[in-house]
């Protein structure tokens, strides 16, 4: 009988644990970094990069894809741009 308390009581810790441990995984993940064969650079996707993909996708006309879903040639057309439009041109307020 206490083998079955010992085996609940290890089943009901590590049922409590699991999720905290998940959480804390997804807390550290890492920013994925994407290598522009053209501009011989990487570029690293976070929330900065991610605007100026939306932004890109708007002047393009295009609907929202997942970058990494995109087409190698489509990919590099977006790193060309990028190289085009650094992060200080980006987003202009113009005030008149």
């Amino acid at each position: 009988m206490k083998q079955f308390l010992i085996v609940g009581g290890l089943l009901m810790a590590a049922s409590l644990i699991a999720p905290v441990a998940m959480m804390a995984d997804g807390d550290n993940h890492r920013e994925k970094r994407y290598y522009d064969r053209d501009g011989r650079d990487y570029h690293t996707w976070n929330n900065n990069e991610d605007r100026a993909y939306r932004q890109y996708l708007e002047e393009q006309r295009r609907e929202y894809r997942v970058f990494p879903k995109m087409r190698a040639p489509q990919q590099r057309e977006y790193f060309r741009w990028r190289h085009e439009h650094p992060d200080n041109t980006l987003f202009k307020v113009e005030i008149r």
